[in-house]
């Protein structure tokens, strides 16, 4: 019985790492996200000095990839959560997670499949253009 527990204390601590661990990746990729999305948006800005019209769409489908991404590593976390400690509230959390996390990658997934779609049409104009 006693290496059942002290089994049990290991996993409980593994658990509880790699909860640390993918909160933390979660965080970060948000971070990452926020700074790659101000500089894609100065970049932009730079380009098309002339225009005030940043394409906002890339913009924010970019940070959205990250959020999507951020979702991930806060879903796995929640997972390890819930297998150690199965209580209410972290079901709860489980599900509100997996919740968001679904309906953003299927809107997120919609909007680049139709930014494609337009650029793939822009492009194809473009070429049909006589010069």
């Amino acid at each position: 019985m006693v290496e059942l527990e002290v089994f049990e204390q290991c996993l409980r601590i593994l658990a509880e790492g790699t909860r640390l661990s993918l909160e933390t990746l979660s965080v970060l990729c948000v971070l990452v996200g926020l700074l790659a999305t101000l500089r894609r948006t100065s970049m932009m800005r730079r380009q098309l000095r002339h225009s005030s019209d940043l394409p906002f769409t890339k913009i924010r489908l970019g940070f959205g990839a990250w959020l999507s991404l951020a979702l991930e590593f806060q879903l796995g976390a929640d997972i390890v959560a819930t297998t150690t400690t199965p209580n209410t509230v972290n079901l709860i959390q489980l599900g509100v997670v997996a919740l968001i996390r679904t309906f953003l990658n299927f809107f997120l997934a919609r909007e680049m499949e139709m930014e494609h779609r337009m650029e793939t049409q822009a492009r194809s104009a473009q070429d049909n253009t006589p010069t």
